[in-house]
């Protein structure tokens, strides 16, 4: 195995093909342009592949280095945020806890404050992202997720189960009337706002309707953030998770367009590093959200009932 380039040569290189030319590299890197220039010959020679055109206005990047510039500058930020957060290890007064972004807008958020109240002496930072983090590395102290449980090395608690509801904005217009969908039969007049994994096939058995069409949906994407903004903006109908909306339904910035519910495949669990047992600052956080859980689950917790349309 060859040995890795050496990062001083890398991140001269990046910051070449970043900015267009030496000089410049050299006046962000505060170094002088012989200095750069040199750490680039080192790489190409460590390398054996040629970078850069060498013209008469400068150097130009090669195929070769154009493509391993966009990798090499996302192992350095890689690198950066990793130093970051190594860094900003918590504390004992610092809770971190990480979860999909769609769930800790919609859901966990506006509970928070709760948790705040009862354990003032916490900080809370959320990581959100929609890869399953690796809990051996400790960034952080517990986690939600979403999946069918039994992670390796990961103690975890189930939370609850998910069903998907049909969602609009109030001010959502179907047809030349100008009114809201109210029948399954309405849903499928509409433009459709999905994900990938909206069970739409478990729906329309459960409305006894035909599929939709294939051009029937307007706009996918892979985070529900983006499927339901594009709704609160009167874009079209969603089949969501019914966690992520009851706070809007509550809120009357979504109604619910029939009663028709169908499960969600994917349960939500409460997850940490496998080990004999909780710290404070975990055992504070999974008693209180087992108590939201069943709050949630039992219908309260929401300052007004769903509204839905009529």
């Amino acid at each position: 195995m060859k040995p890795i380039p050496p990062l001083t040569a890398l991140r001269c290189f990046e910051a070449v093909a970043r900015l267009g030319g030496v000089t410049q590299a050299a006046r962000e890197l505060h170094v002088t342009h012989s200095a750069v220039s040199q750490q680039i010959k080192v790489l190409e020679d460590a390398m054996g592949v040629a970078l850069f055109i060498r013209e008469a206005r400068g150097l130009r990047l090669t195929e070769e280095g154009r493509l391993y510039a966009l990798d090499i500058r996302a192992a350095l930020r890689d690198i950066t945020q990793a130093t970051r957060r190594a860094q900003a290890r918590p504390d004992d007064s610092e809770l971190v806890i990480s979860t999909v972004p769609s769930f800790a807008q919609h859901w966990l958020v506006p509970r928070l404050a709760s948790f705040r109240d009862a354990h003032p002496y916490y900080r809370v930072r959320l990581v959100t992202s929609l890869q399953v983090e690796d809990f051996r590395q400790g960034m952080s102290d517990i986690g939600i997720r979403m999946g069918q449980g039994h992670w390796p090395d990961v103690a975890q608690q189930k939370l609850f189960d998910d069903d998907m509801v049909v969602v609009a904005a109030p001010h959502f217009a179907l047809g030349p009337n100008g009114r809201l969908p109210v029948t399954a039969a309405d849903v499928f007049a509409c433009p459709l706002i999905s994900s990938p994994d909206a069970p739409w096939t478990d729906w329309c058995q459960a409305a006894q309707v035909a599929a939709p069409a294939a051009d029937a949906v307007v706009l996918s994407a892979n985070d529900s953030n983006i499927v339901i903004g594009a709704v609160l903006l009167g874009q079209g109908v969603a089949l969501e998770r019914r966690s992520l909306v009851a706070h809007a339904l509550a809120q009357r910035t979504l109604v619910q367009i029939t009663d028709i519910r169908v499960p969600y495949r994917y349960p939500y669990w409460l997850v940490w590093q496998q080990r004999d047992t909780l710290n404070a600052g975990q055992a504070h956080f999974a008693q209180w959200i087992e108590g939201q859980v069943d709050t949630y689950l039992r219908g309260g917790g929401s300052p007004t009932a769903p509204i839905r349309a009529t």
